[in-house]
């Protein structure tokens, strides 16, 4: 179930902050294939992946796990 929601949080966020996969990827040094992966819950991101990810994103890495479980929590 946290995978998911990590998923949800990580699209919803790339898509407020007008980024494609494909520029998210790029900036995080990864695959597109990747992201889309983490977006539909069925990978599992490392710590430095979730780092990488809230820099592209322009939030602290603890924001984006906060966000993840608030919605855990719910």
């Amino acid at each position: 179930m946290v995978i998911e929601v990590f998923g949800k949080v990580l699209r919803e966020l790339r898509v407020a902050n007008n980024i494609s996969q494909e520029k998210l990827a790029e900036y995080c040094d990864l695959d597109r294939t990747y992201i889309s992966l983490l977006e539909r819950g069925q990978r599992q991101p490392t710590v430095t992946t979730i780092f990488k990810l809230a820099k592209a994103l322009k939030l602290s890495p603890s924001a984006l796990i906060e966000k993840v479980e608030k919605l855990v929590k719910e």
